[in-house]
């Protein structure tokens, strides 16, 4: 099943001390970089925020929220504008560890779902809204994950400016997959970007 990936590239970095975070490097790559390469099989790649030079060489959409600033809700609705692709995983720009093996993994387990899907203690046979991530603490990481587009564009508030990614997202039909810290580190403060450096620098 086709899939396209739509990358949350905005907000103000209030933790990081309002820097450019997609910008920043761990081992020589910005973080915006290393998660576009995990996203090399998307069909479509659209990116939301300021637009910027890139490494990767395929085309890349650029758009923005409204207003810019908006949120991660306001970005999922303006970047959905341009998904056309039956599912379309939705990854924060922040991810240092993501890889193209596991984006796999996420497409696969909703392309393939059966009637083993389950979500807020339900079980049915209607397929699932997504899969994503489930760190070692049992949190679920909304912007990492594959969605089936229709879903996510039924569930959109009218008025998405502001509104809490979770309180959209949650309690859905999805499939959890545990992953280690390594992989579903996010670099929200000073202290996630040490580490990430620091395991990229110690390898795999």
């Amino acid at each position: 099943m086709s899939w396209d990936a739509l990358v949350l590239a905005g907000g103000t970095a209030r933790r990081l001390g309002g820097v450019d975070k997609p910008a920043l490097t761990v081992d020589g790559q910005t973080l915006l970089d290393r998660v576009l390469a995990a996203v090399d099989g998307a069909r479509e790649v659209i990116v939301v925020g300021p637009a910027r030079r890139v490494a990767v060489t395929r085309p890349v959409v650029w758009t923005r929220e409204r207003p810019p600033g908006g949120g991660p809700v306001a970005a999922l609705a303006a970047g959905l504008e341009l998904v056309c692709a039956p599912l379309v995983a939705v990854l924060a720009a922040d991810l240092p560890f993501l890889t193209a093996a596991t984006v796999a993994a996420l497409v696969r387990a909703v392309g393939g779902a059966g009637r083993d899907a389950t979500g807020a203690g339900r079980t049915g046979d209607d397929p699932p809204w997504g899969a994503l991530l489930v760190d070692p603490t049992g949190r679920h990481q909304y912007l990492t994950g594959v969605w089936r587009t229709s879903a996510l564009r039924a569930c959109l508030p009218a008025a998405p400016a502001g509104v809490s990614l979770r309180s959209v997202l949650a309690g859905q039909r999805v499939l959890a997959l545990p992953a280690d810290g390594r992989t579903t580190l996010d670099c929200d403060e000073p202290a996630d970007l040490e580490r990430a450096r620091l395991w990229a620098r110690m390898g795999p």
